[in-house]
């Protein structure tokens, strides 16, 4: 057996021409990063454009890459262009189409630019469209959820701890409490596109260039706010990327805890929620089921999510100044984990707004597991005088003698009371029900129905404020 026969056997059936093909397989991104043509058409209108205002180049070879660009543009989206391999990225893919289609011309479009800064500023106008885009559907959301929380400000259910029955709380405060989560993501989100909100365009290979470039004219086509500071940071970091992975997976690992309560609540032992059927399957056997299977895939997807934002600092964390083939690790992660994101959000969106609410289970429920506790021991604090920690005694008490005759504590006489203290009076009672403790916690911030619509009013003159400055900016 020949030498190159031996070589093909051990490259593999796939890679039969041996290590050109590997090379090729293992160097070429264009099957992902393709996602990017529109932001590297961008990129490169953008740099044709200042190359001639500053003489670069002539105004003749700028409109022959104009209009050549804007035809392939048209092509890749009628799908009719070709992609190749063997052109490595969408970079090659879209020079090469556009020599044939202009000639010479198109070899001076990448005078003062590597492919360094230029797959820099596409990926971060990517990632910021995105991270608006991610705004754009966590606000959708908040805005359901504000909308459902208005609803159901008075509808009593159990607050947990450990997942037991701990006070009575209500439905419109438990809401309001992801509405502070996802809010959170929400600035996250903004505060994220602010700072990616720099264009590496003119950074060149790593150094910058002796052309006399014009970055903040390309950073303003683009629609940056300022070109970047540093020349090698400007190719050598994705930290953008990684900040979005960050969000991501920060607004995933919340929209998990939702779609985990979703999961809980919905079966028979709880039923607190019954999803509408667009959000649910049945069994191939068993009738009778109804699976939250939009909640469980959410719950799950956010592994996922993790695991890309994991990945990308694992790909990074070793890398030397500016630039090494790594990154083009980079793009996989953040794609995936953007797409994933913006489904779960959709499909928690949906589920929320559709979602029905069982108000007389949770009420029921929340009545259990001595919920009102605390409050006979706040009562006896407030109206009888007693330290708190003999107030506590004196609640263990009464939970001992209501659990022994299998009762709630609302349902012991005053008589039984005032056997476990003589202080107590009747006016204990208004305390007692679930009801009147939600409607107690007046607190700031806290689960009384007054309080919850002042924090629903709230929430909706900030999303009216920041839409009217989105819309000024």
């Amino acid at each position: 057996m020949s030498e190159h026969k031996t070589s093909n056997q051990m490259w593999g059936g796939r890679f039969a021409s041996g290590p050109a093909a590997i090379m090729e397989a293992i160097n070429a991104s264009i099957g992902f990063d393709r996602k990017l043509y529109a932001q590297d058409i961008a990129g490169s209108q953008a740099h044709a454009q200042m190359l001639a205002e500053k003489g670069i180049i002539s105004a003749e070879d700028q409109s022959k890459i104009a209009h050549g660009l804007n035809t392939i543009l048209s092509e890749i989206e009628a799908g009719t262009f070709t992609f190749s391999t063997r052109l490595e990225d969408i970079h090659m893919n879209v020079e090469a189409r556009l020599a044939e289609l202009i000639g010479p011309a198109a070899g001076r479009l990448h005078t003062a630019r590597s492919r360094n800064d230029q797959v820099a500023v596409d990926f971060r106008l990517w990632v910021k469209a995105e991270t608006r885009k991610v705004a754009a559907a966590l606000t959708r959301l908040i805005e359901v959820l504000l909308a459902r929380a208005e609803e159901h400000a008075a509808t009593v259910m159990p607050g947990f701890t450990h997942l037991q029955t701990a006070q009575p709380v209500t439905y419109g405060h438990h809401l309001m409490a992801y509405v502070e989560m996802f809010g959170r993501d929400l600035s996250r989100a903004r505060d994220a596109a602010e700072r990616m909100d720099e264009s590496p365009l003119g950074a060149a290979a790593l150094a910058g260039t002796g052309f006399p470039i014009d970055r903040h004219m390309t950073a303003a086509a683009l629609g940056f706010r300022e070109p970047t500071r540093n020349s090698i940071d400007s190719v050598s970091d994705r930290d953008f990327a990684l900040e979005f992975l960050a969000l991501a997976a920060i607004c995933a690992t919340h929209l998990s805890r939702m779609a985990e309560e979703i999961v809980i609540w919905s079966t028979p032992q709880f039923g607190f929620v019954r999803l509408s059927d667009g959000f649910s399957t049945g069994s191939s056997i068993m009738p009778q089921k109804k699976n939250p299977d939009a909640a469980e895939l959410i719950r799950a997807k956010t592994g996922r999510i993790n695991g890309h934002l994991v990945a990308l600092l694992t790909v990074m964390k070793g890398l030397p100044l500016a630039y090494s083939k790594d990154m083009q690790e980079d793009k996989e992660a953040v794609f995936d984990a953007a797409e994933t994101l913006e489904l779960a959000l959709a499909a928690m969106t949906g589920m929320m707004g559709d979602l029905t609410v069982n108000a007389a289970a949770m009420k029921r429920a929340a009545g259990s597991g001595f919920s009102t506790a605390t409050d006979l021991a706040d009562w006896l604090v407030r109206e009888a005088g007693l330290p708190f920690r003999d107030a506590h005694h004196v609640t263990g008490r009464a939970v001992a003698l209501a659990e022994g005759q299998g009762k709630a504590l609302e349902k012991l006489s005053i008589e039984e009371l005032k056997s476990i203290h003589p202080a107590i009076t009747d006016g204990v009672y208004s305390v007692l029900s679930p009801v009147n403790s939600a409607k107690s916690r007046t607190s700031f911030g806290g689960t009384a129905p007054a309080e919850v619509r002042r924090q629903v009013r709230y929430w909706k003159k900030r999303l009216e404020r920041d839409a009217r400055r989105g819309k000024t900016r």
